[in-house]
């Protein structure tokens, strides 16, 4: 996989520093530009042909959201804020990921890998022989006569999943991750088909880009729901319906 082209947008020059720093440390990443300017930030997308923007909220000109809107799907965005009430709506725009300043390097490290697998998966799929690619697809939508299993596509791979192993699963534009309490697992498929394969006795919808399993919920605190590490939002559109089904599952036999 060729490198990827990365842009800083930060109206502070400082953390422009750190993240460039941090980049040029990550042998599958290529720092091409930084700018204090979002509307800079625009025109350097276009002509320089960026692959991963990092991008700061709150700027001046544009915030990183309208940025985001304006761009499209042009490249993948990790947002960067020292703000955390911004993390949900970063969500609702399909974010590869959200650091929250003052950013360690193991974090964005972390960040960077997640990236480096979304644009592995893309590579793939357009790697896969056309005359190969509707048998794999008809393979990974296959569930098993078991009723606990499932085998989902993962590249050019097949991967036999236990439905109780499944934590929850992340919807990020044309493929999803599907999060275990061991692995996270790379799949072409949208969150709408995956929705259609998992029983919905067990997993619910929660966000346009979330699916839970039930009963690996840990807590749930206003519109955030928290397993094993990680908080997921609640959407409003789901809302009403997470809280049917967890009265559901509340009310006695």
């Amino acid at each position: 996989m060729k490198t990827i082209r990365c842009l800083v947008v930060d109206d502070k020059p400082l953390a422009l520093d750190i993240l460039t720093d941090y980049i040029r440390k990550i042998d599958f990443l290529e720092f091409v530009a930084s700018t204090t300017s979002a509307l800079e930030a625009l025109k350097l997308v276009e002509q320089e042909s960026i692959d991963l923007l990092f991008l700061d909220i709150q700027m001046p000109e544009l915030t990183g959201i309208q940025v985001m809107k304006i761009l499209g799907d042009k490249c993948r965005v990790i947002l960067t804020t020292a703000y955390t009430e911004y993390a949900l709506e970063g969500y609702e725009h399909n974010v590869v990921d959200y650091l929250l300043k003052p950013i360690a390097f193991d974090r964005f490290y972390k960040a960077a890998q997640k990236a480096k697998q979304a644009f592995e998966l893309r590579q793939a799929a357009t790697t896969v022989p056309a005359a190969e690619a509707p048998a794999l697809e008809r393979q990974a939508e296959t569930a098993s006569t078991a009723r606990d299993i499932i085998f989902i596509k993962s590249e050019h791979r097949i991967v036999k999943l236990r439905l109780d192993d499944i934590l929850y699963v992340e919807g990020l534009q044309n493929y999803v991750s599907i999060y275990t309490k061991t692995e996270r697992i790379l799949s072409l498929k949208n969150i709408k088909k995956m929705e259609e394969l998992l029983p919905k006795q067990q997993f619910v919808r929660v966000h346009k880009s979330y699916i839970i399993s039930l009963d690996k919920i840990d807590a749930i605190e206003r519109s955030r729901i928290f397993i094993c590490e990680a908080v997921i939002p609640v959407g409003e559109t789901y809302k009403d319906n997470f809280m049917s089904v967890l009265g559901q599952v509340n009310t006695p036999g």
